[in-house]
Order: structure tokens, then C-alpha cells, then sequence
């Protein structure tokens, strides 16, 4: 019960700072400086997919103070190859402009953001047009980003900290039998990882693919419960993120797989000939393109709905001022989303655990060996 109510006192703390969030929004409104600048249902659909996408600068939230709007976060490094080749330069540059106003001139070049996206100007351009029906920059380019993107960041910070954690783990069982510290709450984990995922999917082989597993299982959870914080991290909800983890899991087991399973792909035994060539083009479909693929969506559309939904029923203490008091829009916001937070912490894990234990089938499935009656 205790740690019940530590976890609810927690996510309590997380909603209220959001709510701040939401209260500070980056939205620019030269009519409205004072008190909250994100009050209609355009506005907030604006912050909520501002704030699911990724961003090249960490903003965590923003005040006004005297008229003025402040930002509070810290720039990252702006990497891009143009025209004029490599360039970089912090993101601050931008002085948090996104709507492609603020011209950063280096390395001979003109650069710009818009909505997110960084366009390198022609020569004599001074903003950026776009045609109506493409909907394409008609009088710049996109140079090359290599940025170190808030998600870029996160994943850092997350190998960082998971290559401390388990590198002192490593080193507790080289001296003694059981660890200590933070060590004994991740002994648990790793063993239900090895034990319960590993071992009943992959069969014998298991040894040789439990670090891999491992690495997907505490990579997807710990972001996932980063993006429950107001920090703003939505990693695992980037298409690009869950692609390339889905993309490793397919080289995995492609890479593993033996002749028992290309022989079942190819070649289907115990079926009649005719039906094996149209087989061997299903079976193919399926393991280059439909279970990478199911992979990169699940985790991608379960975590981008999650906070959707968290974002959207914060802002319900907005929308529904002019209905009920403040004290009971608040409130009922409060407690929906204080509901949904409960519920989004099972789901990162279930998450983590889902792609884990897919990603053990498909290996096993790739290694399997023949069985000899």
C-alpha cells in the first residue's frame, strides 16, 4: 500500500507540473501577455502536437513575467550538412522562433525553422514560401540534420544511465554472489527478462541473445517512463526510434536464422506443391516486411496515443471553464488524468514487455532446430 501511494503521490506531482506546462506555453500571442496563452481548443491542439513531436532545442516550460515570455530549457547542437557542407551551431540561435522569422546566417548559408523543421534559404530569400499544393519550400532547401534532437538526447542520457547501472551490476557479481544497492532491484528484472522471455521462446540458444533482449526490454520501459514526466521526452513515440528497433530485431534474427527455417520459408513441407511458391511469397512478406513492421507500429501508435490522450485531458480544466468553475474543471482534469497516468505506467511496461517478448519469438523461431523422431 505504501508504495501504491508513493506512485499516486508522484504522478500527482508529474500531472500538477504539466498542468504548469500547459498554464507557461511556448504559444506567442502579442494580444494576450498576461496569465495563460493557450486558452481555445486550437491552441491546445497546437501544444499537443508540438508537444508529442520531436524539437532541436529541450523546452521544458515557459512564464511571463512583467509582459514578457520566458523559456525555461537549455539549446542543443544544430548539426546540418547544406549546400555550403557541414554547419553547426547551437539551437538558441533561433531564439525559440518556429515559425520560420528568425534567419541564422553561418557558414555562408541562411537557415530558418519552421514548425519544426529547418529549411536552408536561396540566395536572396528572406523567409520561407510554400506552394499550396505540394505544400513543398518553393525558394529554399533541406539540408541534411544531424542534430542533437531532444530525442537524440534522450537516448543518450538513457544509454548513459542504463550502461552505469548495469556496468555496476556487472562488476557486484564479479565480486561477490548478491548484489547490493540499486543492484537488488535490478537483479529481479534481469532474471524475469532471462527467465520468462529468453528462455521459454528462444529455447537452448537463449545465452547468445539475452543481452540483446535485455538492452530492448530497460531501453523501451525506461523511455516510455520518461515520457510519462513534464520533461516532454516522447522517444519511443518517434516513427524514426521504433523503426530502427525493429529494424535491428529483423537483422537479428535474419542474421541467426538457419536452414531448418529458410527451408519452412522457401520451400513449405507437407503442403501440396502447387500452393509452396505462393507460401514461400507469404511467409517472406511476412518476416521481411509485416513483423518489423507490426513491431515498429504497435510501440509507436500505443505511446503517441497515450500522451494524446494525457495532454487532452489535462486541458480539459481549459476547455470546460466556461461550463464549470475553474475549482471543477480543474479538478475533474485532475482526476482523468491522474487515472490515465495510472494506467500509461502499466502500459510502458507492457509495451517494453510486448516488443521484447515478439522480438524473443521471432529469434526462436529463426533458430529453431529440426526434431528428429
Amino acid at each position: 500500500m505504501k508504495v501504491i501511494s508513493k506512485t499516486i503521490t508522484s504522478l500527482s506531482l508529474i500531472l500538477l507540473i504539466s498542468c504548469a506546462a500547459f498554464a507557461g506555453g511556448d504559444k506567442k500571442d502579442d494580444k494576450n501577455t498576461q496569465g495563460d496563452p493557450i486558452n481555445t481548443p486550437e491552441e491546445i491542439n497546437e501544444y499537443i502536437q508540438h508537444h508529442v513531436k520531436d524539437s532541436h532545442d529541450f523546452h521544458m516550460f515557459s512564464y511571463f513575467s512583467d509582459g514578457e515570455e520566458h523559456h525555461v530549457g537549455f539549446p542543443l547542437p544544430v548539426i546540418l550538412w547544406g549546400e555550403n557542407g557541414l554547419t553547426a551551431f547551437m539551437s538558441s540561435a533561433f531564439h525559440h522562433d518556429d515559425d520560420g522569422k528568425e534567419i541564422v546566417e553561418k557558414g555562408g548559408s541562411q537557415f530558418v525553422r519552421l514548425h519544426g523543421k529547418i529549411y536552408e534559404l536561396n540566395a536572396g530569400a528572406t523567409k520561407v514560401e510554400m506552394d499550396d499544393e505540394t505544400h513543398h519550400a518553393t525558394n529554399a532547401s533541406t539540408p541534411i540534420d544531424l542534430s542533437i534532437t531532444k530525442s537524440v538526447f534522450g537516448i543518450l542520457l538513457i544509454g548513459f544511465l542504463m550502461l552505469l547501472w548495469f556496468g555496476g551490476l556487472a562488476k557486484q557479481y564479479k565480486k561477490k554472489a548478491i548484489p547490493t544497492g540499486f543492484g537488488r532491484i535490478l537483479e529481479p528484472l534481469v532474471l524475469y527478462v532471462r527467465d520468462e522471455i529468453a528462455k521459454p521462446n528462444i529455447g537452448p540458444k537463449y545465452r547468445k541473445f539475452t543481452g540483446y533482449l535485455m538492452t530492448v526490454f530497460f531501453f523501451i520501459w525506461i523511455l516510455n517512463l520518461m515520457g510519462l514526466t513534464p520533461f516532454g521526452f516522447n522517444v519511443t513515440g518517434q516513427l524514426a526510434v521504433t523503426a530502427a528497433l525493429a529494424l535491428i530485431t529483423l537483422v537479428v534474427y535474419l542474421f541467426s536464422s538457419n536452414g531448418h527455417f529458410w527451408s519452412h520459408q522457401l520451400w513449405m513441407p507437407g503442403v501440396p506443391y502447387f500452393l509452396r511458391p505462393l507460401l514461400a511469397l507469404i511467409e517472406l512478406a511476412g518476416t521481411l516486411i509485416i513483423k518489423p513492421f507490426s513491431l515498429m507500429v504497435r510501440l509507436f501508435a500505443n505511446i503517441t496515443a497515450g500522451h494524446i490522450v494525457v495532454m487532452s485531458l489535462i486541458a480539459i480544466g481549459i476547455t470546460m471553464q466556461e461550463q464549470m468553475t475553474a475549482v471543477g474543471s480543474t479538478l475533474l482534469s485532475f482526476v482523468l488524468s491522474l487515472f490515465i497516468t495510472l494506467i500509461e505506467v502499466l502500459v510502458a511496461f507492457l509495451q517494453a514487455y510486448i516488443f521484447t517478448m515478439l522480438s524473443a519469438l521471432f529469434i526462436g523461431m529463426a533458430v529453431e532446430e529440426p526434431e528428429h523422431h
